[in-house]
């Protein structure tokens, strides 16, 4: 084990270091930069532009410099955590994110929890009642919720939310606080507007869900050693637990792949529908607006958690399932 983990561990560098070019290349890919954007805003809105001033920004910025002297010095920051200056924040990227990243992360946190606490018992019920009308009801409830777009869901419930209760439950905190700095009132704001994002973010991941617990779970009540396991007295709730719902577990571990990402990723669509104060929005301004360091920074980000989220589930499935094997092969 320790060897399949220093092992899966190395591997994780050149795969960072591959993805860091491919991440700046796109990046460059359209043509312009970010001075040039900038540049043509200004001249749309009618004001004079400095050439002097343009130039000097050129140097600041290091847009002047090759763009391999650009990506070595991007890359070598970040391994130190200097992960670049925002130009359109003017602002060090660890500063732009900020308070955006904490409350993703609390978002992240609760809809994950929401979604566990929710999809693990009803496809538990589900597949210990196949075929009954229970089981009709929350497999219709489970396709009606995937296939329910999640803004669309957040947009119906801000609306009734404003027409029934005449309330807003767009953001994440009060709007006097949203320029303040991180304090214990802000994160109560949070927690307090928190609840209507996790249900709109959740619902998917939770109807999602039942249907693969519960797909995993008939699949493993099958197996001749359910069979024995009854047949030698096991109660049904122990028999049930103990050997089936451990084995159909593989599928949860290995989503944990998935799930770190999110952290920065963040909703997006819902988050801009909802006016979430999370790292989604910030993504996608960023690379509109072709804040390469801000956006290259997440970018890193999303594929760092990428990495690290695969190899803690490949590691817990070899721990949870014993079929599993480090190594290639046949077994003799």
């Amino acid at each position: 084990m320790i060897s399949y983990i220093i092992k899966r561990t190395l591997y994780m560098f050149p795969t960072l270091i591959l993805t860091s070019i491919l991440v700046f290349a796109l990046i460059e890919l359209p043509p312009g930069d970010y001075l040039e954007t900038y540049v043509a805003e200004l001249l749309a809105a009618g004001e004079t532009i400095d050439p002097q001033k343009i130039e000097y920004l050129r140097q600041e910025y290091g847009f002047d410099q090759p763009t391999w002297q650009r990506y070595f010095t991007w890359v070598t920051g970040m391994v130190v955590g200097d992960f670049g200056y925002s130009f359109e924040y003017e602002l060090p990227v660890r500063e732009v994110i900020g308070d955006r990243l904490i409350f993703t992360m609390i978002l992240t946190f609760f809809t994950v929890i929401f979604t566990w606490l929710i999809a693990f018992p009803i496809g538990i019920y589900s597949a210990t009642h196949q075929y009954s009308w229970s089981d009709y009801s929350l497999t219709f409830l489970g396709l009606l919720g995937l296939a329910t777009p999640n803004f669309l869901l957040a947009l119906l419930m801000m609306y009734f939310a404003n027409q029934w209760f005449g309330i807003s439950i767009g953001g994440l905190v009060d709007p006097d606080l949203v320029d303040q700095p991180l304090s214990w009132e802000k994160l109560k704001s949070v927690l307090s507007h928190i609840w209507v994002p996790v249900i709109v973010i959740g619902t998917s991941g939770t109807a999602g869900m039942i249907r693969r617990v519960r797909a995993n779970l008939l699949d493993e009540l099958r197996r001749p050693y359910v069979t024995t396991a009854r047949a030698k007295g096991l109660s049904e709730f122990r028999g049930l637990m103990k050997y089936p719902f451990r084995m159909s577990l593989n599928f949860f571990i290995a989503d944990i792949g998935g799930i770190l990402p999110t952290i920065i990723s963040g909703a997006e669509i819902v988050a801009i529908v909802m006016s979430l104060q999370t790292t989604g929005p910030l993504l996608i301004a960023a690379l509109q607006s072709q804040d390469m360091y801000l956006a290259g920074s997440f970018l890193m980000l999303l594929a760092f958690l990428t990495v690290i989220g695969v190899l803690i589930s490949d590691i817990l499935l070899a721990v949870l399932d014993p079929r599993i094997r480090l190594s290639g092969g046949m077994s003799r």
